[in-house]
């Protein structure tokens, strides 16, 4: 059940809703993203996409928005693989750069769990370029899990 949340969550976007009548998230990132699910399991989540011209910087390189904005999607996934409700808050995105990516170019994001803990997840989503394997953007990605409040206690008067 898990796994299937996780893979509808990337293939619709955040809300489950692919018709464009979502978010900014849905609409700018998600709406003709080309992203494939390749492989997913508990704690991992593989896709891979080539990169879209319309999100391109100024210098024609994958954009480095664009680039963070796919790891806390990716990152998300990889929570939801362990069956919780909700993909939590984020805390901290730390992303280096390492290379570029260009248009058309055919890349893969794996997202790996680092700890899933009672509050606290934390993420290591890579960026690599399918033909040679090479990493172009490492990141972490770190989320508060906010639980639902405990139930009531019984008392008897």
């Amino acid at each position: 059940m898990e796994m299937e949340r996780a893979k509808k969550y990337l293939e619709k976007g955040v809300d489950g809703n692919a018709d464009g009548n979502g978010g900014m998230f849905e609409n700018f990132m998600m709406q003709g993203l080309g992203l494939r699910l390749d492989s997913i399991e508990r704690g991992r989540v593989l896709c891979s996409m080539k990169v879209p011209v319309r999100l391109l910087n100024p210098g024609n390189t994958f954009h480095g928005g664009a680039t963070t904005s796919l790891v806390d999607l990716v990152g998300s996934a990889v929570i939801l693989t362990y069956g919780l409700t909700s993909t939590g808050v984020s805390v901290e995105i730390t992303l280096s750069l390492l290379d570029a990516a260009f248009a058309n170019e055919e890349i893969e994001i794996e997202g790996r769990a680092l700890r899933i803990g009672k509050t606290v997840a934390v993420v290591n989503v890579e960026f690599r370029k399918k033909s040679t394997a090479k990493i172009f953007a490492q990141a972490r990605h770190t989320k508060y899990l906010h639980l639902p409040p405990p139930p009531p206690v019984q008392t008897k008067m």
